[in-house]
């Protein structure tokens, strides 16, 4: 096992348009805790020694201000950036708003992250067990191989009662590799069936007890070189679609055809929460408040 401590990369560019504001920095208990919070916190316990963000530049100094003091003198921390023009020039389309995705941002940290890594949202609520299971695997692995890892979570514990969500629809092989993950970018639960909705814009029912990738990965540095090349092909392609996306998935599913690579999923009987609509504040708030109550966390985490 080796001696060099996991870092946690954690995905916080996202603008919240179906939030209606900047869920990252968003507060859910009478402390002033982000769901962020936790993540951090359960992450340091476990063992993860570095913290990236990659955020906007225009929320740089919030960012700043709420976790500089949080981690000093507990864990190294970096920021960096994840802008629209972020790409190669003759990519740069000046009509475009949104960044470029979850694998646009993965990228943007490479080149702060040496060591073995995990990935994760900002505004899901990963659970203590699933960061100890992860920091655990990435100590295993060696930082010069192929070796990836997911953090695997039930479909129907991870849709909202009050509109559709992204989810990565994975399968996985009787050894527990996975072998295939698809972004699926529109997920609801209508009359307590789950479906989504196909390329034709056709639902279609999926099953409920799916495997599903919470954007939780764990990786070694090599998954830079795969996500790169890749990056520039799907520029390529897509220079002109204003609403396009490079998810991980996308990465990920080249790193498993490339054979050279293998993604190993990982389960936890943690609990994911998270929050995608306004509506979703409540049920997290409400769950927090019972971990807190449960002395899984202390009343103060900082």
């Amino acid at each position: 096992m080796s001696d060099i401590k996991p870092t946690l990369v954690i995905l916080a560019a996202g603008i919240g348009s179906r939030y209606g504001g900047l869920k990252q920095l968003d507060t859910f208990t009478d402390e002033g805790d982000t769901i962020m919070d936790f993540s951090i916190f359960d992450a340091l316990e476990a063992g993860f020694g570095k913290f990236v963000f990659i955020i906007r530049k225009n929320i740089e100094a919030e960012f700043k201000e709420v976790f500089n003091k949080k981690l000093e003198g507990k864990a190294e921390v970096a920021y960096v950036f994840q802008e629209v023009e972020y790409v190669p020039k003759k990519y740069v389309n000046p009509n475009r708003e949104k960044p470029w995705g979850t694998g646009h941002a993965l990228l943007m940290a490479k080149d702060v992250v040496n060591e073995n890594f995990a990935i994760i949202n900002a505004d899901d609520f990963y659970g203590k067990e699933a960061f100890e299971i992860m920091a655990k695997s990435l100590k295993e692995i060696d930082s010069n191989s192929y070796n990836f890892n997911m953090m695997g979570y039930l479909l129907k514990n991870t849709v909202s009662d009050y509109g559709y969500v992204s989810r990565g629809e994975c399968k996985v092989d009787a050894k527990g590799y996975l072998t295939d993950v698809t972004e699926q970018t529109h997920i609801e639960k209508i009359n307590g069936n789950i479906i989504r909705k196909d390329e034709n814009g056709v639902y279609v029912p999926v099953d409920e007890n799916a495997v599903v990738s919470m954007n939780f990965w764990g990786f070694t540095p090599k998954c830079f070189e795969f996500g790169s090349q890749l990056f520039e092909e799907f520029l390529e392609e897509n220079k002109n679609d204003l609403k396009s996306e490079f998810f991980i998935p996308l990465v990920v599913n080249e790193i498993l055809k490339s054979g050279i690579a293998s993604v190993k999923v990982l389960t936890s009987n943690a609990k994911w929460f998270g929050v995608t609509y306004k509506e979703d504040k409540e049920l997290v708030q409400n769950e927090i408040e019972k971990l807190k109550k449960n002395n899984i966390y202390p009343s103060k985490l900082w």
